[in-house]
């Protein structure tokens, strides 16, 4: 949280973290293309040759007002490749809340865990309490034919009770709802910081 008084503002930041390929990427653009272009910024986009996410995508856009500042909210994707944990916890300084991405898939299962353990670590780090900050689990290609049942899903994942939708981001189907209980739980938790 970031609060400029001259222009009455306050950034928020949203990260959405999860392993390489989950589907962070999928989320922030079909998100972006779906927001009105009046309320948010371009999308920026930072690849390698491969193709893959190096360090963020960045969107900003803007909603009502909290004690009077108009409220930004920046949304950034984590690089989820095991060689980008450094960029990952730069990334997560002054993060606000958490949209966790998790793939279905069950090969992805342990990748799921030791993105999730390192989400922790990091936020520590950060000086964050895990069990009392914003995280949302996605449960994401649950149109996988090996998708990992919900209950699996949730006994090794979501040891929070954080809240947690399941979801086919390449569809739309699940990306506003998430985002969604994101800003509302950095609303609520800024609303009582401010």
């Amino acid at each position: 949280m970031f609060i400029n008084y001259g222009l009455n503002q306050i950034d928020l930041k949203i990260v959405y973290y999860g392993p390489g390929f989950s589907g962070k990427t999928t989320n922030l653009e079909w998100a972006h293309a779906h927001i009105d272009p009046g309320l948010r910024s371009d999308i920026l986009n930072l690849k390698t040759k491969e193709d893959r996410t190096i360090f963020f995508d960045f969107m900003q856009f803007e909603v009502g007002k909290i004690k009077g500042l108009t409220p930004k909210f920046n949304l950034y994707t984590v690089p989820g490749q095991d060689i980008y944990t450094v960029s990952r916890k730069i990334i997560l300084n002054g993060v606000d809340g958490i949209i966790y991405v998790a793939d279905s898939g069950a090969p992805r299962m342990r990748d799921n865990l030791f993105t999730l353990i390192d989400l922790v670590k990091n936020l520590r780090a950060n000086k964050h309490q895990v069990e009392e900050f914003p995280i949302i689990f996605q449960y994401n290609k649950r149109d996988l034919p090996d998708a990992v049942p919900l209950p699996v899903l949730r006994k090794t994942l979501n040891r929070f009770s954080a809240p947690e939708f399941e979801a086919c981001a390449a569809k739309g189907e699940g990306v506003f709802e998430c985002l969604k209980t994101a800003i509302e739980l950095v609303v609520q938790r800024v609303t009582k910081l401010v």
